[in-house]
């Protein structure tokens, strides 16, 4: 069973993010060697965080190149840098827009490092 307060906890963060607006003008392109490498840059060049769900995705974008043959190949040699990042924001806005609060109380739940992958930057509202 998920307590209260965790579902509480989740339901502020969704809550948070929702009102975070999704850039419309894009900086500049950025280049990056993985994904988890291109969140960080978006990170900061944006100032913003990006939801904990985009966070577990682009790690999980990084495991699944493990043993590949372009495993140690730079992604922005494989991937344009213009539609990477374009990929990072629509995932992005649609974990601040859909996600439930209860899946991710679940999956906070569940992982006891998840504060791990909730980013610390709070831009004003």
């Amino acid at each position: 069973m998920i307590s209260g307060l965790l579902i509480r906890k989740a339901e502020i963060y969704q809550e948070y993010m929702k009102q975070l607006p999704i850039p419309t003008q894009r900086g500049s392109v950025i280049p990056f060697t993985t994904w988890m490498g291109l969140g960080r840059s978006i990170k900061q060049l944006y100032g913003q965080p990006l939801h904990y769900l985009t966070n577990i995705l682009l790690k999980q974008w990084d495991h699944s190149r493990v043993g590949s043959e372009d495993e140690h190949r730079p992604l922005d040699i494989i991937v344009h840098p213009c539609k990477a990042e374009a990929t990072v924001w629509l995932v992005e806005e649609l974990h601040r827009q859909t996600s439930s609060h209860h899946h991710m109380a679940k999956l906070w739940q569940s992982d006891p490092m998840h504060h791990a992958f909730i980013d610390s930057i709070f831009p004003q509202l």
